[in-house]
This record gives structure tokens, sequence and C-alpha cells, in this order.
């Protein structure tokens, strides 16, 4: 029963009470059955009741409490004391993001030549590449006030609720001015307007856009939003005078890795073996947010073997955690299936060898996460455009141990899904975005991607096919090499990359000796 239903019958039977107390006190007959005292204490609790009763009915939700206090809640709104030295790679970001800066700290000169503010800046790219930071650090670089918002907390059922929320961040912002407000995940607000759209977000949206176009030149406030989808993004919120820079943040090249290494091992004892050129190396493709989490990785695993600093072997096991996930220990895998994981990762090894697209760091067939054996492999260098028969390379590495499974077994398993999964999105890639394909150089738009469906599969699976039959070349040429790898990853289970440069040479030396 509700508090305030039970408040409610112990005032009736007080009031009662009450009354047959006074009709006592008033008898004519003299003989009072209740005392002095019995009537001023029930007079009380009916008093005490009464005024409880009433204090809990006078606050009635008719409204939804999200629209009775809608106050800025736990928002980080302080000034950071981060700065661009915290901030490792990005240069050409911060060296971009230094006029904004310096128009919050010498706005008169700016002005003296009629020039004003930009009053936003959208950070787009993947994930985990330092959006955040960044707009903490220009908060940090001009003294001024951070106030951190997520898109989705102006996402309501409500009517309303969202454009007062947008109103109420900017009068804040005012107020304490100069002020850096960061909008993160921004595309669950400002997400393209259609017919089919929500009423309530497009009034956030569109408090949004009059904010932002609001400002007069006076007020240093500058809008900070980021997003993973630029391409979700309301063409409005995206124009000249809202958000006037678009900065692309990608992942860092191997300069940028070696320097974010660098930041976050900087409070970690490392041990004399660890070179950080090397592991910028290994983590080709990684974002800063990866970086952090391999570090932070090795150093729990230091602390697990019980060792004083964190050496270059415990920065490989930590990249093996972050790239192939958790290992299982005692797993249950049949002798078979042991064996046919050892064909399909040597498949992968040799066919990357002897392409020489990719450096093989390590071959396991310890199970890890979902996959029963994997080849840790990186590239050389950074590269940044790659020909069609690179692509194509690239595609037969990923197919080559499916391959080495149908010459070997003369049949295939469920091992290569997510290979197959990998090898299909270049081959889309190329197909509807490069241009490398039969269909000549168009680029496929989801029209006709709607409509012609079976003639892109066509020209798919021809690539698919074309690199899958360059994997079964390259492996069967070399089916002495595959079992000698085979029998080994059986024997130790694992083969590091100076191992498995000392097989391929002793192969070689032997393939000459035999010719």
């Amino acid at each position: 029963m509700k508090k305030k239903n039970i408040l409610f019958i112990i005032l009736v039977i007080s009031i009662v009470l009450s009354i047959i107390m006074a009709i006592d006190l008033i008898n004519p007959s003299g003989i009072k059955r209740f005392t002095l005292g019995d009537r001023i204490t029930v007079w009380l609790i009916t008093l005490i009741v009464y005024l409880m009763h009433k204090s809990n009915t006078s606050k009635p939700q008719l409204v939804p409490s999200v629209l009775s206090n809608d106050k800025a809640n736990n928002k980080e709104n302080d000034k950071p004391n981060i700065s661009f030295k915290d901030v490792a790679g990005l240069e050409e970001i911060k060296e971009e993001l230094q006029e904004t800066i310096d128009f919050i700290n010498n706005s008169s000169k700016y002005i003296r030549m009629g020039a004003h503010i930009p009053k936003g800046i959208l950070f787009y790219g993947p994930p985990g590449t330092g959006k955040t930071l960044l707009a903490k650090a220009v908060a940090g670089e001009t003294n001024s006030t951070f106030l951190y918002a997520s898109g989705s907390e102006f996402v309501e059922k409500y009517v309303g609720v969202g454009a007062k929320r947008v109103r109420t961040l900017f009068e804040k912002a005012k107020k304490e001015a100069p002020s850096i407000i960061f909008i993160d995940e921004i595309d669950a607000i400002g997400s393209k307007r259609n017919l089919e759209s929500n009423n309530e977000k497009d009034q956030t949206l569109n408090q949004l856009l009059v904010e932002m176009d609001g400002f007069n030149t006076n007020e240093t406030v500058v809008v900070i939003g980021a997003t993973n989808r630029l391409d979700l993004l309301d063409e409005a919120l995206l124009r000249p005078g809202r958000f006037d820079r678009h900065i692309y943040v990608g992942n860092p090249n191997m300069k940028a890795r070696e320097q974010i290494l660098k930041v976050h091992t900087r409070n970690k004892p490392l041990d004399k073996d660890v070179n950080i050129k090397e592991l910028a190396k290994k983590t080709h493709g990684l974002s800063g947010a990866d970086l952090a989490n391999i570090a932070n990785e090795a150093a729990i695993i230091a602390v697990r073997h019980n060792s004083n600093r964190i050496s270059s072997e415990h920065f490989n096991m930590a990249i093996e955690r972050v790239l192939a996930g958790l290992q299982i220990k005692n797993p249950t895998v049949l002798e078979k299936e042991k064996k046919t994981v050892s064909i399909h990762e040597a498949g992968h090894a040799i066919v990357a060898k002897v392409l020489n697209m990719d450096k093989v760091q390590k071959i396991s067939i310890v199970p890890r996460g979902h996959a029963l054996g994997y080849v840790l492999k990186f590239p050389e260098e950074d590269r940044y455009l790659l020909t069609e028969k690179e692509l194509l390379n690239k595609i037969s590495i990923l197919l080559a141990g499916r391959a080495a499974e149908e010459i070997i077994f003369n049949e295939v398993t469920t091992g290569a899904k997510d290979d197959l999964d990998k090898a299909t999105k270049i081959a889309r890639e190329m197909v509807c975005d490069y241009g490398m394909s039969d269909l000549g150089l168009m680029v496929i738009n989801e029209n006709f991607l709607k409509f012609n469906y079976d003639i892109l599969n066509e020209e798919i699976n021809k690539i698919l096919e074309k690199a899958y039959e360059k994997a079964k070349r390259i492996v069967e040429e070399n089916l002495d090499l595959l079992h000698k790898i085979s029998n080994i990853l059986m024997e130790k289970e694992s083969i590091e990359e100076d191992e498995l440069e000392g097989i391929f040479k002793e192969y070689e030396k032997a393939t000459d000796f035999a010719s």
C-alpha cells in the first residue's frame, strides 16, 4: 500500500477519535471516559498526521520530472587543465586550432581587422581518435569554461524538453564566456530532417540552429561538435556561419602513434628492451584509444607477472589481447580441429609472405575470443593509396586460409567466416567506390545498388574468385612449407616473427638446392 493511502487511513481514524473525545468532553452526565492526557495525545497525533498528509499531496507529479527539474546536472563545466602538450600527434589539427585559440585570447586584434571568431568547429572521424581530448585542450589553452553535453541528452519523448535544454546550455555559456560548448555525438540531434522525422527531434535541431545563429559578435562562445558519421548531419547545420570549420580526426600515422605511446607510457616504469618505435610499427591502423588501452594492458600484465618493469614481452601480450581477444585457457579443441586451424593459419602466413604485403609478426593456434587461431601481421609502412593489384593481394591473403583447407582436406570449414567478411568488404569497395570493375568508372549509389543487386554481386564475386585462385596457386606451390609450419604449430602452438623468418630462409635454401 502506498504511503499516501496509509497516512489517509491514520488521519481518518485520528479524526474519528478526536470527535469522540470532543463529545465526551461536553458529556452532560459528568462521567468522563478519557483523561486530559489522552485527549492531548490524540489531538497532537491528528494534527501531525494531517500536516504530513497535506505536504504529501501538495506536490502532485502532474508533469514528468524531466520537465519540472531541468538543471544542468553533473555536466562537466569546469576549466580543464589539459593543454596541447597532453595531445600527442595531430600536429596539423593543433596548428589549425591555433587561430581559434588566439582569437579567444587576443580578440581585439581580429576585431580591428573586421574578422569574427568561427562560431562552430566540427570534428569528425572514427571513434577513439581524440576528438573530445582536442575540445578539452582548446578550452584549457584559452582558460575557457568547458561545457560538455552528449547529443542523446537532448533527445526526449516529451515535446519541448530538448529545445529547452539547448536554450539552457547556451544561456549558461553566454554567462560564463569565454566558453567552449562541446556536443559529443551531435548526429543524435543533428541528423537530416525529412517527412518521417520525429517532431521533438526537429524542434531540438531548430533550436540549436537558432542559438548558433544568434550569437552576438562580442560573445566569446565557440561550439565544438563531434561525430563519427558526418554524412548523417543536416545541411543547415554544416553551412558556414554555424559549423564554419570541418576537421577530420583520423587514426594516427606511425609518427603520431609513437608520440601517443610516449604520452601513455611516460609515467610507467619501462624495461630497457622496450622500443616505442617498434611498438608504433606493430600497431598500424589502431586509434589513440586503442594505444592507451595497450599501454594500460601491458602495465596490468606486468603486475600479474610480479614484474617491477614493463617489458617488450608484456607489450606484445597486450597487443595480442587487444587485437585478437582474451586467451582461452584449457580449451577443449579436438586434435582434428587443431590440425585444420594450423593448416588454415599457415596458409595465411605463406601467402602474406610471398605477396610481401604485410609483415607477419606471429602465428598462433591458441584460441582467443571467437577465433581458434590467428596471424598477427602489419604493413612495413603507412599506406594511404593502394593499387588494384594490392587490393587483390589483400583479398588473396584473407582467403588463403580457406584455400589451404580446401587443398589439404578437400573440404572447407566455418573457420573462414571473418576472413570472408573482410574480403567481401574490400571487393565491394573496389566495385562501388573505386571503379575497379567491369562496371566502369562510376561510383555506385544506393539507388543503383537497390535495383542492380545481381549485377553488383556478380562483379564482387568475380574479384573474390580471382583472388581465391591466386591464393590457391601460391599455397599449392609451397605445400612442403605449409606442412612444415603446420607441424611446428601443432607442436609449439605459436611461431614468432624471428623463427618464421628462419623457416622461410631454410625453405628457400632447400628449394634452390633442389633446383
